[in-house]
Formats: structure tokens, C-alpha cells, sequence
């Protein structure tokens, strides 16, 4: 397995409870067959540019293992998931 780190931006408009909803099933995916080791929640930020009309957004930052088999399938859940307007998965090196 290898180590990944991903961060995601949640449209803002996102209320608490739905950011941590969102990061329990992104964490639960991962979970299935890797290893999440750390999530840090670092807040609303100001966007470098507008992104979907919204100047603002939500950053949640995981560091995980996983399969490289199981990135398309995390990035395919970030693309369907409407309250999440970037994302960027990294491998990590070893």
C-alpha cells in the first residue's frame, strides 16, 4: 500500500453537521481497504480564485494508505459528491 494525502474543498454553504457527515464517509471509503491515519479540518480559507461562484471553502486534509486501485474509486465519489468543489489526491513519497 502506498500513502496518499488528499484535500478536499466543501462549498461553504455546507452546514457543521454536513462537513462531518461528508468526512465520515469519505474516511469510511477509505477504511474499506486502505487506512486513514490522520484527518485535520483546517476551516473556511479564501479561495485563490472563484470556484463555482463561491469565494470561500471548507479544506479537510487526509493523510491515509491505500491501494493505488482504490484512488479511482475514492476520486469518482469526490466527482459525484455536490457539496465538494475541488479536490487533489498526492502519493506521498516513501
Amino acid at each position: 500500500m502506498n500513502k496518499y494525502e488528499s484535500i478536499i474543498i466543501i462549498n461553504p454553504s455546507v452546514e457543521e453537521q454536513g462537513v462531518k457527515a461528508l468526512i465520515k464517509k469519505f474516511s469510511d471509503l477509505i477504511n474499506k481497504d486502505g487506512k486513514v491515519e490522520s484527518v485535520e479540518e483546517l476551516g473556511k480559507k479564501r479561495l485563490a480564485y472563484e470556484i463555482k461562484k463561491n469565494k470561500e471553502g471548507y479544506y479537510v486534509l487526509f493523510n491515509f494508505e491505500a491501494k493505488p486501485s482504490e484512488i479511482s474509486e475514492l476520486e469518482r465519489n469526490y466527482k459525484i459528491t455536490d457539496e465538494i468543489i475541488k479536490f487533489i489526491v498526492i502519493k506521498k513519497e516513501n
